[in-house]
Formats: structure tokens, sequence, C-alpha cells
């Protein structure tokens, strides 16, 4: 993710006033293509003058997109990064082309020496590739005088990264810099010399920030996609440009490409964990393309990137089967351990809340909690907490102590089991889902169990002390938005109905009791969280084990080879 806007500010300024006095590119090498993608209807909100920035819609006709407030950090990083720029070019008419040209040289007129929060080296590098990719966007129709503030911009910004792409932190922050570095230096004129270094340190982070199993370490799936896309990006610049590409960056793209696939749903969304959405639409179907990676079998361990994924028939269930992640890499880390995800067809079923980063503090440390995941959870305890005192990374980790993965003729079944609560409560929670072969039910099993002689020690202190309400659970089913659901068969199922006509029904085995609660669905292309539901099975912990069963299956009469037609809000006719 990207630093704090500020962080190492003077030594950014100190740069880019070295670098502004180093020669100017004269124009391109070759003419760029586009390789971002926007969106059109962004493209339509911004030309109309309404702004949305870090969850905050604000409306103002006829005004820079620099003179639009925002108070939140947020929304400044997605400003200077220039992504809009892709919407606008998406659009692509008269009205968006003077805006994007307008607001490109006024912010080099503002913002051009160095000044303001958009030089950190991940934001220059994001910015850079964005004024490349739309160059002729930009370029077309200005004078000389216009087209030189351009060159002398963008070299200065190459020459600024060059210094300074060392600051960038590790992941996806040093990802853009030196992909944005190699894109914007193959591209102008006189800057190829800057590419050797930059090259070399891109295939040096492909080999260390890139797993054996095509995973990175924040387990953040939709950064995978990102640095999957700056990584096609940066080999097909460096293949047009003539350049070796550097056989690490080749190898971690195989690595990535079968574990992207691994993360992603039947509706071609990624599984939403660790603060990743569901990545932009058809970036990953375009980033897979491009790289010509064919999907391979899965790894031996059976898991991508610490998710396990069962998928038959029209059938995905995305389970998370290891602990979060830790260190820096865990700033963002959600308490879902066991959590699952569950898809049918292009109709998402069951999910997590999402990342709340985007409507404040509150809200992002509520979508972290394991009350937001589609898992069990003592009340009050998520399965992986903060040290006292901390804000931000989670200390006290669940750590996954059993995993079994089989496929068997029945259908493919998972078994894992953490002990995020065995200090606190003297419990183990261990979860078994079994897909049917035809991908119409899933079967699940959720037990809380005092495993081992400490934890029975543990667990008897807590009756003997009277805990009871320390030891309630919550089973949690969260509910996409346009799940219709209500209790039926006298409040003992609930019936789940899809807008392409399929018919869920989740029941239990009676050992708990069931509500359908409030929830939210947090996503990054909306004002405020959508209101949903949730499916609970609510007990208690009063004996050594505590088992609960439950299934989601397809009602019997929805048809089989039922497919969603269209895209309008109507259920498809059966």
């Amino acid at each position: 993710m990207t630093p704090k806007p500020g962080k190492g500010s003077l030594g950014n300024r100190l740069a880019m006033w070295r670098a502004r006095r180093s020669p100017p590119a004269l124009g391109f090498v070759s003419t760029p293509e586009p390789r971002s993608i926007g969106l059109y209807s962004k493209g339509r909100q911004l030309v109309a003058g309404n702004f949305l920035f870090a969850g905050t819609l604000t409306e103002a006709p006829g005004v820079a997109i620099w003179d639009v407030p925002v108070p939140d950090p947020l929304a400044a990083e997605q400003r200077h990064g220039f992504v809009w720029l892709d919407d606008l070019a998406a659009l692509g008419d008269s009205a968006a082309r003077t805006r994007a040209q307008d607001w490109t040289w006024d912010w080099i007129a503002r913002y051009g020496a160095g000044q303001g929060p958009g030089w950190s080296p991940d934001l220059t590098g994001r910015r850079l590739i964005r004024w490349i990719n739309h160059a002729i966007l930009l370029l077309n129709g200005q004078d000389r005088t216009r087209s030189e503030a351009y060159y002398r911009s963008a070299s200065a910004q190459v020459v600024f990264l060059s210094r300074r792409w060392k600051h960038a932190a590790p992941g996806l922050p040093r990802f853009e810099a030196l992909t944005g570095l190699i894109y914007a230096g193959l591209a102008l004129t006189g800057m190829q010399a800057r590419i050797a270094p930059a090259l070399a340190a891109l295939a040096q982070d492909c080999d260390h920030q890139i797993d054996s199993e095509g995973g990175i370490p924040t387990r953040n799936p939709e950064d995978l996609l990102e640095v999957f896309t700056l990584l096609t990006w940066a080999e097909q610049a460096l293949t047009d440009a003539g350049v070796k590409v550097p056989l690490p960056l080749i190898t971690a793209l195989e690595r990535m490409a079968p574990c992207l696939r691994a993360l992603r749903h039947a509706d071609g969304g990624l599984a939403r964990f660790h603060g990743g959405g569901r990545g932009m639409e058809g970036r990953l179907d375009q980033a897979l393309a491009a790289t010509g990676v064919r999907p391979l079998a899965q790894n031996r361990s059976g898991l991508a990137m610490g998710f396990a994924r069962l998928s038959e028939g029209r059938t995905t269930v995305v389970v998370d089967a290891a602990p979060p992640p830790s260190g820096a890499a865990g700033r963002f880390a959600h308490a879902s351990t066991t959590a699952f995800e569950l898809t049918s067809g292009r109709r998402p079923l069951v999910v997590s809340c999402g990342s709340g980063a985007l409507f404040g503090p509150e809200w992002r440390q509520a979508g972290r909690a394991t009350a937001s995941h589609s898992t069990l959870a003592i009340d009050g305890y998520s399965s992986s907490r903060m040290a006292p005192g901390e804000t931000e990374v989670l200390t006290d980790l669940a750590q996954v102590t059993n995993l079994r993965l089989s496929h068997l003729p029945e259908g493919p079944l998972i078994y894992l089991a953490h002990n995020g609560w065995s200090g606190t409560h003297g419990l183990t929670h261990a979860r078994h889902l079994h897909l049917s072969a035809d991908g119409r039910k899933l079967t699940g099993t959720d037990t809380l169990a005092a495993t081992t002689l400490a934890e029975r020690k543990r667990f008897g202190q807590i009756m003997q002390d009277g805990w009871m309400e320390a030891v309630r659970l919550d089973i949690r089913f969260h509910l996409h938005p346009d799940v219709d659901a209500a209790l039926d068969l006298g409040g003992t199922a609930i019936s789940l109905a899809l807008k392409s006509g399929e018919i869920w029904v989740f029941r239990h085995d009676g050992s708990s009791k069931l509500a359908l609660e409030p929830s939210v669905y947090l996503e990054k292309s909306r004002l405020r969280p959508r209101a949903t539901r949730q499916i609970v099975l609510s007990a208690r912990a009063l004996d050594l084990e505590t088992r609960i069963g439950w299934t989601l299956a397809k009602a019997q009469d929805t048809p089989l080879a039922i497919r969603d037609l269209d895209r309008s809000e109507m259920p498809v006719p059966i």
C-alpha cells in the first residue's frame, strides 16, 4: 500500500529539484500504446463534475480537479496518482480530452516542481504510467510550449524515480515505482540509460517479494492482481523495445498466473480478503491473456497464497486457510482465518463484509474483525488481535494447527483448525467444508473444542470463573446485497433467492439458534456501505467440545443449467 503522504517529503522535494535540472526528453522513442483500462461511466461523472475520492462524492461542475477539497490523505493519493486519466480516456470525447489536458497541465504548474502530496515514488510511478499510456490523448492539438512542458515534467519524474525508487516500501509500492521508471524510461528519448538499474531491481523484487507459489506477503488478492498487471506492462514494454526480459520477471508471471486463477470466483471476481476487493472488471482477463501463461494444476500444497479453492459445477468456494500476514505486510490484514466466500455462476452468495478503509478508521477496523467474515467468532474476540496500543498490525495471530485437503469422487473437502482462542479461552476452532460433486451443496461443521491439556485447564478456569458471556459463539454467513433472504420452514431454514433465479436453502442441525441479522457490504466503488443481511447461528460453548453442523444447498427444483442471460435487475425466466 502507499505510504502516508508527506513521508520523506523533504528528500523527495530535494530529489525533484535536482531532477528538474537534468536535460529533458525531446519526444517518444515510439508511439505509446495505452494498456491501462478505465471505466466509461466514471469518465462521464468526471466530465459532469462529480468527483468520487476515498468514498466521498463532491459535486463541483466546472471546478478543476485540484480545487476539489479532499480532507482524506487517501483522496489526495487518488488524485495525484492520475488513475482517473484512464476513465477520461475510456470516455474519449472532446469534453473528456479537454479536462484531461487542462488538469494535467494545471498539475504541472501547481505541483511539477515537487510540491504537494504526490511525490512518493509509488505515486510518481503510477502517474508516469498514465502519462505515457495516454500521451496521444494529452498531446493531441497542443502547442509547442505545452508539449515541451509535458516532456520536461515527465523527464524530471523519470530522473526523480531513478534516485528515489529505493524509498518505496517493498511490495506493490516498489513495483509501481520501478514499473513506472522502466515504462517511461523506455518510451522517452534520452532516458534509456536509467533503465538497467531499475530492471535489475525489479528482477530482484520478483525473486524476493513473490514466493515460489506466486503469492505476495500481504495475502491480498487484489494487490496480487495489481502487481501481476504491472509486471505484464513491464514485460510488454521491454519486448516492444527489443530489450531482453529478465528471467525472474518471466518466472514470476508464470508463478502468479495460476495463483490468481485459484483466487478467482466463478463470476470472474477475486475473493475479497485482507483489504482487497474484487478487482477492476476485465483487468485479470486482460493480464492473463497478455502473459500467455496457460492454466496449470494446483500446487502441491493445494493452497494459493494461503487460500483453498473448492470448485464444482457452477459453484466456487474460496477459504482463508492460513494465518493473517504479519509485520509490515499486515497493516491491512484481516482476522479471517477459516472464513469462506461462495459464488454460484455469476452471482456471489456468501461474502465477507470487505475493506472499510475508504469509509474511515472505524469502518476500517470493523472490516478487519472476525465478525465481519463468514466464519465462527467468539463474542468480543477476533481470532487474531492487536497488541495493546497497536493500531495497525495484528500481532497475536491465529496459527493453523491442522489442514487437510482432499478431492474425492463425492467432491472436494477441506478440514482446517486454528488456535486463535487457545490462549484466551482454551478452545481450538475446527472447520470442515465439503462441496458436492455437482456443486449444488456445501456441507459444513464448525467445532470449538479444548483439545490439549493446557486448553482444558484454561477452559476450566473460564467456566469456574463464570465467564459465560465470553464463550458465546456466533457462526456468521454474510450475504451479498443482491441476495433476497427469508426465514422459512417455521424459522428452521432460510431461503436465499439470487437474481439469476436460483434458490439456495440454508439449514442447520438444530443445536444452535438461527437468525437473520443486518450486515454491510463494503466496496470501493460506492459512496457508503451497502446494507445487506447475514445468517447467524448462535450458541454457547459449555462443554469441552461444541459442534454445529449446517448445509447450504441449491433447491431441488432449481434448474441445473440455469444461466444469466442478461444483466438487468429482473430474474432470468425459468
